[in-house]
């Protein structure tokens, strides 16, 4: 095999890009090592005591609220049903 060899593999020149970073804010509960409760502000780092929590989706962010919140505030919540649930 005979022929040009290739040269050197170069850099392009100009402005290099922008490093990217995470976005700033808050970030999804399923990428959080800590559950937070949405009304009364109790963490807990354990997933299975979040077994026992209310999952609630309100204009369409989804809330979440402790055992103790979603017994203490349970007429409230069902207040808020559709009519088809019952």
């Amino acid at each position: 095999m005979s022929g040009p060899r290739p040269g050197p593999v170069r850099a392009p020149s100009g402005p290099r890009p922008a490093p990217v970073r995470p976005p700033s804010g808050p970030r999804p509960a399923s990428l959080d090592a800590m559950v937070t409760c949405d009304f009364c502000g109790r963490e807990e780092p354990d997933d299975a005591a979040t077994l026992t929590w209310t999952t609630a989706t309100e204009r369409g962010r989804r809330r979440l609220y402790c055992d103790t919140c979603s017994r203490e505030h349970l007429r409230a919540m069902e207040g808020k049903l559709d009519s088809e649930w019952w």
